[in-house]
């Protein structure tokens, strides 16, 4: 691999096909969580990903059982208790998203296992998402006790609706793979086994094509995403303003419990 990706060591690289590049995320042992150097390496990847000259098409998937876990615990904590922490992650977040968006090299993602947080923000910007069915991709911010900021304002209601949107970023329930390509969340769904497969199917046939046609086409159709920036904005700044509440404090020690959490039912909202 080129050192270009060299830095990225919370990945794996491979080049299945020409002008195709792979990124795994690889620590299944927790279900590819990302610790803090792991969230800013799947922030600031796609900058050089747009550079490279010799990549057409970007494959992301997990290792081993899971897709992406999201953010670890420990994250979470710092985020609630530490000013800069919150301040790092409120930029991160914010540019996970708009480079992804501003990426002018095809994504396809093919989620296997349990994708969530950040795993999930590029798993659903992907310009082709696949799914295997038995997968599951699920938004806890309100079970964790902050607002849905990651990407869901941006993307969810464009994909699937707002009547969709609403259900399943309020109440936290996660959407399986052939529901998820049903609603609209995700371009495909197709049996576990063929998940690869059909990912690397779909990049090369992209790697083969008109590039700048290809190109201009995404560039056009993010404007959507572009356009709902505002929304995205205040969504994550209010997911932010919620890591200094009490809510977020209670949600933590429940997700460590394996409990459900007991927020107090009042609000001066």
């Amino acid at each position: 691999m080129t050192d270009r990706y060299e830095k990225y060591t919370s990945f794996e690289f491979d080049r299945p096909a020409e002008r195709v590049l792979r990124i795994t995320m690889n620590k299944p042992e927790t279900y590819n969580s990302l610790d803090a150097t792991g969230h800013n390496h799947l922030t600031y990847i796609w900058r050089d990903i747009d550079d490279d000259p010799d990549v057409n098409v970007v494959i992301l998937t997990g290792k081993g059982k899971a897709f992406s876990s999201g953010g670890d615990f420990s994250m979470i904590e710092q985020n609630a208790t530490d000013w800069n922490a919150r301040l790092q992650a409120w930029k991160e977040a914010k540019d996970l998203v708009y480079n992804i968006v501003n990426c002018s090299k095809p994504l396809v993602s093919a989620m296997n296992g349990v994708a969530v947080g950040a795993g999930l923000v590029a798993g659903l910007l992907a310009d082709v998402s696949i799914m295997a069915k038995s997968a599951r991709v699920l938004d806890g911010h309100t079970r964790l006790g902050v607002a849905a900021g990651d990407v869901a304002v941006i993307n969810w209601v464009i994909l699937c609706g707002m009547a969709k949107a609403k259900y399943h970023l309020l109440t936290c329930e996660p959407v399986y793979g052939e529901e998820a390509e049903r609603m609209g969340l995700v371009s495909l769904c197709v049996e576990d086994e063929e998940l690869q497969e059909r990912a690397l199917k779909i990049a090369t046939d992209l790697a083969a094509g008109a590039q700048s046609a290809i190109r201009f086409t995404k560039y056009s159709l993010n404007n959507w995403y572009r356009m709902a920036g505002p929304s995205f904005d205040t969504s994550l700044a209010l997911e932010m303003l919620g890591f200094a509440g009490p809510e977020v404090h209670e949600g933590l020690a429940a997700h460590l419990e394996k409990r459900a959490p007991k927020f107090d039912p009042f609000s001066p909202l």
